[in-house]
């Protein structure tokens, strides 16, 4: 059951009820247009992975202004979007059960729809439910290029693959799918551009012999958010699918720029708004966002703007601080602003976005958007 939002229309920031995801929507709009403005600089398409966001209202903000679509990993998430009218959706991911196979091919009534593929049963599977649904599905091969997880090897194999799916009935060959997950955090800038360059050398080779075989390769996507430069440098990827850029997190942040300073090009625009509901002791505060609030798997959240204030530790409802010399003193109903370590599951732990227009410190709630595919994990 989605629970009532932490705040109203009008209300200032400081009034929200906590904790609470907020957006600042002028940090947000500009992470959206620094996007937007590169790809239109250099010719690329984006793609944006909505399994940040899990929201209609951010994936329309993000097509408004030149998106071709949204990625997303999950059959639900892809549900939730096409019934919003997002009409071109790639789930990029495999996706593996009869009835999960059937609920996706159901959706290429409605709109464009594709998947991923690295293994020629899933490939019938698809091809089955395309034909029964009298739909075409759209299939990329996914290569693993460096994460070591999905994928199938670059070359001959990725090649064969392809040929079955454009055998295929109710399936098309779209292209490939090669995105190095494990690079984005890759905190030296030029061994994070390394990896990519690596990456691209199996993208090359397979593109290569696609084309040698007379197979069309119309999109080799993939990139995040700490990596799309150097994808768009190599000249392959023609799609890139970052996520975490329109919100960014503290994870991120720790990436190093060219100068090996921590320095990203995005700002962070997500905040889980916290209160201190516990002072009893000096050099300590404990506030109300724990482990249900904000996800620890990257790192604790970082706390914003207070000098000498570090979030140490959390559990299920209590997020303890640690106050330096020169912090200054939290007390009872102080509001603080925390940067989540990973912001793709923090945001599945909400049902609302507090969209603040003005800053944190001034601002007022001009929006509520409900976390629409919270929970969407089939």
């Amino acid at each position: 059951m989605t629970s009532l939002p932490p705040a109203r229309v009008g209300d200032a920031a400081a009034e929200i009820d906590t904790p609470a995801l907020v957006i600042d929507l002028d940090a947000f709009e500009r992470n959206l247009d620094r996007m937007a403005k590169f790809a239109h600089d250099t010719g690329i398409r984006v793609r944006p992975h909505a399994k940040t966001h899990k929201s209609p209202a951010v994936a329309r903000a993000q097509m408004h202004r030149g998106a071709v679509g949204q990625c997303c990993q999950k059959v639900g998430e892809a549900e939730v979007l096409v019934q919003a009218g997002i009409e071109n959706v790639l789930v990029s991911n495999q996706v593996v059960g009869a009835s999960k196979v059937a609920r996706l091919a159901a959706l290429a009534r409605r709109a464009w729809i594709g998947v991923c593929a690295d293994d020629a049963e899933q490939v019938r599977a698809y091809g089955e439910a395309a034909r029964r649904a009298q739909v075409d599905l759209h299939v990329l091969v996914e290569i693993d290029v460096g994460a070591a997880r999905c994928g199938v090897a670059p070359g001959a194999p990725a090649v064969e693959l392809a040929k079955v799916i454009a055998d295929t009935p109710g399936l098309s060959f779209e292209g490939l799918q090669a995105y190095h997950g494990s690079a984005q955090h890759i905190r030296g800038h030029r061994e994070r551009r390394a990896a990519i360059q690596t990456a691209g050398q199996g993208v090359q080779a397979t593109a290569e012999k696609l084309g040698a075989a007379g197979l069309d390769c119309r999109t080799i996507g993939g990139a995040g958010t700490g990596s799309f430069r150097f994808e768009t440098e190599t000249g392959l990827w023609n799609e890139l699918q970052p996520g975490s850029y329109c919100f960014m997190d503290a994870d991120y942040g720790r990436n190093l720029d060219e100068g090996g300073e921590e320095r990203s090009e995005f700002e962070n625009a997500l905040f889980v708004a916290s209160t201190v509901m516990s002072a009893s002791a000096p050099g300590r505060a404990v506030v109300d966002a724990g482990h249900k609030a904000s996800a620890v798997d990257s790192g604790l959240p970082r706390v914003w703007r207070l000098t000498d204030t570090d979030y140490v530790s959390a559990s299920d409802e209590h997020g303890k601080l640690s106050l330096g010399k020169s912090a200054h003193r939290l007390g009872l109903g102080d509001r603080v602003w925390l940067v989540p370590g990973h912001v793709d599951p923090t945001v599945n732990l909400h049902d609302w976005y507090v969209g603040v227009r003005g800053g944190l410190d001034d601002g007022v709630v001009e929006c509520l958007w409900p976390v629409a595919a919270r929970g969407a994990l089939t």
